[in-house]
């Protein structure tokens, strides 16, 4: 899930928040793999068993910027801009068999052609990934949904204010509005990395991801999904509300699906609250594949 909005980037290279975001992409191995006239752009980090990371709509890798350290210790994580955002060309046909078709032919040259991986998605994200499983199983050992729509359940309310024309303070507190409006539960966490990173995502994103979602495109794919299915989810996903309604309507179609709720956490879980979110994807991973 993104926000659309639009305006000028405003910081500099000096801004310490663009240094977090430098620092650890200068710390990856930037891979790149064919996608219709372009490239997919992958970044890994680590040693291990891959884990394959995919962003929300409107996002980028650096929807993980705060679990990649801790996530690579013990594992090869691997982050895509997904086709038609941050680095990654559009796909050769704008809908799921496009962008899971150049998934596919990047993880198989990255990973070889037999060599499953785990498949991690966050909103926009895992509906691409559950499509790319269906359509190419061969590429993917395990699934797993981070806080994602398409289950055919009611959206919830959400609060977005244009950005364009506004500039200083002003903007900002729209910026951080717009965050707690989607994304985010706490003030608190809606800070200055997240404000930094939001427009310059959402302006290079170039796929309307909503009908490639809602309402229930998610629903439809998984019983085409072989591999196990598991599920993450904010106590307070604004956008997909209802821990309880999303692992029913999960369980309808996957009935042995693992389902971890992050307490106080929002729809950005893993941003808002990383270590009890990584505490909930290690949860996962031990239940039987």
């Amino acid at each position: 899930m993104g926000i659309a909005a639009d305006g000028d980037r405003e910081a500099s290279a000096a801004d310490p928040y663009q240094a977090i975001l430098d620092d650890l992409d200068s710390r990856a191995e930037r891979i790149e793999t064919p996608c219709a006239d372009g490239t997919v752009v992958w970044r890994a980090w680590g040693r291990g068993e891959p884990l394959i990371l995919a962003h929300g709509a409107q996002g980028s890798w650096q929807h993980w910027v705060r679990n990649i350290d801790s996530l690579a210790r013990d594992r090869r994580v691997i982050a895509v801009d997904l086709p038609g955002h941050g680095d990654s060309a559009l796909p050769e046909t704008l809908d799921h068999r496009g962008i899971a078709k150049a998934l596919a032919h990047g993880l198989e040259q990255i990973l070889g052609a037999n060599a499953p991986a785990d498949l991690c998605g966050f909103s926009f994200g895992g509906v691409c990934f559950a499509h790319l499983a269906a359509y190419h199983p061969q590429v993917a050992r395990r699934l797993i949904l981070v806080g994602c729509g398409g289950l055919g359940t009611p959206h919830g309310e959400v609060h977005l204010q244009r950005v364009s024309g506004l500039r200083g303070e002003a903007r900002t507190a729209v910026l951080r509005s717009n965050l707690l409006g989607l994304m985010l539960h706490h003030a608190e966490s809606a800070d200055g990395l997240a404000i930094h990173m939001l427009l310059p995502n959402a302006k290079r994103a170039r796929l309307i991801a909503a009908d490639m979602v809602m309402p229930d495109k998610l629903l439809r794919i998984l019983p085409e999904v072989r591999c196990r299915v598991d599920a993450i989810w904010g106590e307070y996903d604004r956008p997909h509300p209802d821990p309880a309604l999303q692992q029913a309507a999960l369980r309808s179609v996957c009935p042995d699906a693992g389902f971890e709720v992050v307490a106080d956490a929002g729809h950005w879980a893993m941003y808002e609250r990383p270590q009890a979110f990584e505490r909930a994807l290690h949860g996962v991973f031990e239940q039987a594949g």
